[in-house]
């Protein structure tokens, strides 16, 4: 039985991308064997086919998050069966396929509420989402927070989920029509642009200045998000959107107020089985009362892979994206 897979044999442009048959696996031991019905496109997927992450070995199926029908557990699997509706997220990579094989400690079942298309779209934002404003740096009440690309995928979950907690979120995005995007998610005010960003967090908060900021764009914005933040305030470097942040005097931190800065990843956060429950239940809730909407604005088929490479590249993409197989 053969299957269908998005393999890379290079690592470069979206070029890269090519649509191959590949034999279907078995599941081994403590492994279960999924057909997707979706898949999520994240910018992660870009770095692993960029270079900028390492595979082990090329050809390689990138893609970190889907979701799907389980068709066969393999042996000393309890707990799922074939026929589960179930959904991962945080790798390892290979979601970019028909059919995969992956641990069974790393799927979630579906609530039957979520459809497969809005899971797939979920799991990897809606997680680091979770981990950045539940566990990184728990957000209060009252507290007001700066979110970097705010109209992106996680972007718009963070910004609902910190207004669902009464947290006042400014909004950073690169046009005004996703300005209008963040707005409408909960971002109270919302900064145009990445020139002069200091001094106008400056004038919204009366020169407080935010506790924390979360910033997946990378070397663009990592100085100047600094320059945001209240005495010992967090940076939370989540992403390299604009590429990696280049090396950095340390000293640089006490002269702007003591700050601290944290490199989080959602791999070490659902490390634990308990871990991924929790951060996917507690995802699974705020979707299901309606405080966070998740965005599909836009869907490709999994065979133009590179289509949708070049449009999240490009920036022309708000929400989240998903593959169809």
């Amino acid at each position: 039985m053969s299957s269908k897979a998005i393999r890379i044999h290079a690592h470069g442009g979206p070029e890269v991308l090519s649509w191959e048959d590949v034999p279907t696996p078995e599941p081994g031991p403590g492994e279960v064997l999924l057909h997707h019905e979706a898949i999520g496109l994240n910018y992660i997927d870009v770095y692993f086919r960029n270079g900028l992450y390492k595979i082990s070995s090329l050809p390689a199926t990138i893609g970190m998050e889907g979701a799907g029908t389980i068709w066969a557990v393999g042996p000393g699997v309890t707990g799922l069966a074939a026929g589960d509706r179930v959904a991962y997220a945080g790798g390892p990579i290979g979601a970019y396929a028909t059919e995969r094989v992956i641990a069974a400690d790393r799927v979630v079942r579906l609530p039957d509420e979520i459809d497969f298309t809005t899971a797939a779209a979920m799991m990897l934002q809606g997680m680091t989402a979770q981990y950045l404003i539940r566990r990184t740096y728990r957000v209060r009440a009252g507290e007001t927070i700066l979110v970097h690309a705010a109209a992106g995928g996680v972007g718009l979950i963070l910004c609902q989920w910190a207004k669902h907690l009464g947290v006042r979120v400014l909004g950073v995005v690169s046009t005004e029509e996703k300005a209008e995007v963040a707005r409408a998610h909960g971002a109270a005010d919302v900064i145009v642009g990445n020139a002069d960003i200091a001094d106008q967090v400056r004038k919204l908060t009366q020169g407080a200045m935010v506790p924390v900021v979360y910033d997946s764009v990378g070397r663009e914005t990592f100085m100047s998000s600094l320059d945001c933040l209240a005495p010992l305030g967090l940076m939370v470097s989540y992403g390299n959107a604009s590429g990696p942040v280049p090396p950095f005097e340390l000293a640089v931190l006490a002269a702007k107020g003591s700050l601290y800065v944290t490199r989080p990843t959602l791999a070490t956060y659902i490390a634990s089985r308990q871990d991924l429950l929790a951060v996917a239940n507690d995802l699974f809730d705020v979707v299901l009362t309606g405080a966070v909407q998740i965005r599909v604005n836009q869907t490709f088929k999994l065979a133009d892979a590179a289509a949708a490479h070049q449009a999240l590249e490009a920036r022309r993409t708000t929400g989240s994206t998903v593959l169809i197989p």
